[in-house]
């Protein structure tokens, strides 16, 4: 048994013990202390302890004396049992049995779990990614949509069926019906949560109503038309005319 003790005091009762039967020691990982010296404890219960020191001498001390003790627990398990005598028949195979479940009960090395954990992991992740449907079957099957911000202009009227994509127009004509009058037109920045859940409104094909309350603020929707130009793939002056309009220039 390993026993923890609050030093200083009137204290002597132990604070809590812990099992060492059947334990595992190694230095812990960094991933588990950022801290040196730091001595990584499993228990056969599933318990897991961290002791660190800051004195290197002292610490080695303690990985050494702990080593021993759970490999002591060990060999005194197996002395007792092979000083048990042997005899034919079914006290023989009780003892066989016996054997077996030590073994079985033994700290395996953190090496070879983790190395069936990573195969293990490995094919599962290969299984899905053969069983994964390609792009194509997905929009096909209505899964995913292609969405308006983000597309190609070209690519998104001929999706529509028009020369103008539909939310351009939609934003234009409100515009000029309710906001030719407002002061900082397509200067003044929209609120940026509102524009974002009017982009979000549009890329998932929700029924769109820019006289809704929700949208009362003309910035949000000068706001929300920007925001699609800016995210075009490639620009309204489009790249192969990039020379000519620097020549014009």
């Amino acid at each position: 048994m390993l026993i923890f003790q609050k030093f200083g005091g009137t204290q002597s009762k132990p604070e809590f013990t812990v099992d060492l039967k059947g334990a595992a020691i190694e230095w812990a990982s960094k991933d588990k202390s950022s801290k040196k010296n730091v001595i990584e404890l499993r228990t056969r219960q599933g318990t897991e302890l961290l002791i660190q020191l800051d004195n290197d001498n002292f610490i080695l001390e303690w990985y050494k004396a702990l080593e021993e003790t759970i490999s002591s627990q060990v060999e005194s398990d197996e002395t007792a049992e092979d000083d048990m005598p042997e005899s034919p028949g079914t006290e023989k195979q009780d003892k066989d049995k016996s054997n077996k479940d030590l073994k079985k009960s033994r700290p395996i090395k953190s090496g070879s779990i983790d190395t069936a954990d990573h195969k293990k992991t490995k094919t599962k992740l290969k299984k899905f990614l053969t069983r994964r449907p390609t792009l194509q079957a997905v929009r096909d099957k209505g899964y995913i949509k292609d969405q308006v911000f983000g597309c190609n202009l070209s690519s998104l009227c001929h999706r529509e069926g028009t020369t103008v994509p539909k939310f351009v127009t939609l934003c234009i004509d409100h515009v000029e019906k309710e906001g030719l009058n407002i002061d900082g037109l397509y200067r003044v920045s929209g609120n940026l949560a509102v524009v974002q859940k009017l982009r979000f409104a549009v890329n998932h094909d929700e029924k769109l109503d820019l006289k809704d309350n929700k949208w009362e603020d003309i910035n949000v929707i000068t706001g929300a038309l920007k925001m699609f130009f800016r995210e075009l793939p490639e620009p309204l002056f489009t790249y192969h005319l990039f020379n000519d309009f620097i020549n014009a220039i």
